[in-house]
């Protein structure tokens, strides 16, 4: 079956296409591309995974056209973020 592993920061984006054995886990996909130049120096280990945007475990099953997305920490709590912009707005 054919999938892709996605990872974006705000620097680049990279997405490899993989053929996989039907019944292929999340965890199959990411030692697949373990070794790809694409994901050097990310550590695919401690990285909160998904497919198209929904938390995905990985020990999950994947299906023929599957993206599993690679999530990095966020730069900052969004509710922080909301909070300073409201304060940068209201200084007008």
């Amino acid at each position: 079956m054919r999938i892709e592993v996605a990872y974006a920061d705000p620097r680049r984006q990279a997405v490899v296409a993989l053929n996989l054995d039907e019944g292929a886990t999340v965890a199959e996909a990411l030692q697949a591309v373990s070794s790809h130049e694409a994901f050097a120096g990310l550590d695919l280990d401690a990285m909160p995974t998904g497919i198209y945007g929904a938390a995905a475990p990985r020990s999950q099953t994947l299906q023929q056209g599957d993206r599993v997305e690679l999530y990095r920490p966020l730069a900052m709590d969004p509710r922080e973020a909301r909070r300073r912009r409201a304060q940068a707005d209201a200084k007008g």
